[in-house]
C-alpha cells in the first residue's frame, strides 16, 4: 500500500482552504498527471497506490472529493465504492470514478455500485476540469446539508430539553394524589401528547367541608398552550377568585374568567369544567364552557354527564356561564376529564367515544378508584393500539366517602 499528500501553495492570509481531492490509482504514471493537473486548479491533492490505502486517506483526510481508478489490484473501484457506501461515517462522500471501459452496462455497474459519476481516462483536460468542478459543486451542497441537519438536531436536543423542563414545572402545578377533604379522594392520570401540554387541572380549598375543582384544556398543543394554561391556573387560585369574582359559585367564576381571557390574535381559547363540592349540604354545582364536562358515577351504577351545551371562554365577553346543582351521596364518584380521552380513533378510524368511555368505568364498578383509573387509561390505549394520544389526555377521579 502507499499514501502521500501533496498541497497547494497557501493562498492569501484569510482566505478559505483549498478544497482536497483524493486520487486512488495505481498506475504512478497516470496518477501523478492528474495530481498535477489538480493542484494547477488549485486543490490541495492526496494520493493513494491502491484502494486499501485510499481507504485510510478517506478516512483520515475526509476530502470533498474521491477520484478513484476502476482496475486495481487487491481493492478495485467498485468495491472501494460499496465499502464507503456501507459505512455511516463516509457514505455521504463523493465519487468520480476513471475508468476505459465506458460501456453503458459497465457505468450502469459502477454507478449502481456507488459512484457518483464516472470519468474516462481519454478525457480531455476541459472535461476533466468540467467533471471535477461538478463534483465538488456536489460535496459542498451535501456537506452543508449535512451540517444543517446536525445542527438542526442539536437544536431539536436541546428544544426537547427545554420542553421536558417545561412538563416537569407544568406538571409540579397539578395536585398529588390522596385526600382532598375528609373522607373524599382523588386519584388522577395526566398524559400530555407532547412533551408539553395545554390541559391542566387542580383543586380549590375553600374550606375544611367545601371544595372547588377544575379541568381546563388550552386549545393547540406546546409551549404557547402550556403557557396560556399556567396563566389562568394562577387566576383559579382562591385568593385571586375571592379578589377578581368574590364567590366560589362556578358559573361566576366561568363569566369572570371568559372577560378576563380573550381569544387570543391567533384565534387560542380556552375550554374549562369547573366544579364546587359541599359536604355540608352533600351537593355538587358545576359550570361548563365548550367542555364535554365531567362524568359522575353513582354508587347505585347511574352515570350522569355533567354538561352544558355553551361557548367555549373568550368568545363573547357579554356571554354568562350558569351554575347546575346536583345532590351527591356516599360512595358516589366524579370523574373530570378531558375531551383527549374519548376523541381518539382506532386503527380503523373509528373513535371511542364517551359511550365507550361510560362502559369502561362502569364496566370497572367498584373496584379501587386508583384500579378504575388506571384501567381506563389501558383500555384507550388498546382500542387505538400505542401509547400515544393524539391529544393531551388528563382523567381527575373524586370519591365521596363520607
Amino acid at each position: 500500500m502507499s499514501f502521500e499528500s501533496s498541497a497547494t501553495a497557501a493562498g492569501p492570509a484569510g482566505s478559505p482552504p483549498p478544497h482536497t481531492v483524493l486520487v486512488v490509482d495505481d498506475e504512478p504514471t497516470a496518477r501523478l498527471a492528474l495530481v498535477a493537473r489538480l493542484k494547477r486548479l488549485g486543490y490541495r491533492v492526496i494520493q493513494a497506490g491502491d484502494g486499501r490505502a485510499g481507504l485510510e486517506a478517506l478516512r483520515r483526510e475526509r476530502p470533498e472529493l474521491t477520484i478513484l481508478d476502476w482496475m486495481m489490484p487487491e481493492m478495485d473501484g467498485p468495491s472501494f465504492c460499496e465499502y464507503v457506501r456501507q459505512d455511516p461515517e463516509l457514505q455521504t462522500s463523493q465519487i468520480l470514478m476513471m475508468t476505459s471501459h465506458d460501456q453503458p452496462e459497465q457505468i450502469a455497474e459502477g454507478l449502481a455500485r456507488g459512484a457518483d459519476d464516472f470519468l474516462s481516462k481519454a478525457a480531455s483536460k476541459y472535461e476533466i476540469t468540467a467533471r471535477v468542478q461538478a463534483g465538488m459543486r456536489a460535496a459542498t451542497l451535501v456537506r452543508r446539508l449535512k451540517d444543517a441537519t446536525e445542527e438542526i438536531r442539536q437544536k431539536q436536543e436541546a428544544l426537547e430539553q427545554e420542553l421536558q423542563s417545561a412538563a416537569r414545572y407544568v406538571e409540579s402545578l397539578l395536585p398529588p394524589p390522596g385526600a382532598i377533604l375528609p373522607g373524599v379522594q382523588m386519584v388522577h392520570v395526566y398524559r400530555p401528547s407532547l412533551a408539553l401540554g395545554g390541559d391542566l387541572f387542580n383543586i380549590v380549598p375553600w374550606s375544611d367541608d367545601f371544595l372547588g375543582l377544575y379541568l381546563l384544556d388550552a386549545s393547540g398543543h406546546g409551549v404557547s398552550p402550556a403557557l396560556r394554561s399556567s396563566s389562568f391556573a394562577t387566576f383559579l387560585r382562591r385568593d385571586s377568585l375571592l379578589r377578581h369574582v368574590g364567590s366560589n359559585d362556578p358559573g361566576a367564576i366561568l363569566t369572570e374568567a371568559n372577560k378576563q381571557f380573550p381569544l387570543t390574535e391567533t384565534g387560542h381559547y380556552f375550554t374549562i369544567v369547573f366544579a364546587s363540592l359541599d359536604l355540608r349540604c352533600h351537593t355538587l354545582s358545576y359550570a361548563t364552557a365548550g367542555h364535554g364536562g365531567a362524568l359522575l358515577h353513582r354508587r347505585s351504577g347511574e352515570v350522569c354527564w355533567m354538561a352544558q351545551p355553551n361557548l367555549p371562554l373568550g368568545f363573547d365577553p357579554s356571554t354568562s356561564y350558569v351554575t347546575a346543582t346536583l345532590p351527591i351521596g356516599l360512595g358516589d364518584r366524579l370523574y373530570l376529564l378531558s375531551d383527549g380521552l374519548y376523541e381518539f380513533p382506532a386503527a380503523n378510524g373509528e373513535l371511542w367515544g364517551q359511550g365507550r368511555l361510560e362502559k369502561t368505568i362502569q364496566a370497572l364498578g367498584r373496584q379501587p378508584l386508583e384500579t378504575v383509573i388506571t384501567e381506563t387509561i389501558a383500555e384507550a390505549v388498546r382500542w387505538q393500539g400505542h401509547e400515544q394520544f393524539p391529544d393531551d389526555v388528563a382523567l381527575m377521579g373524586v370519591e365521596v366517602a363520607i
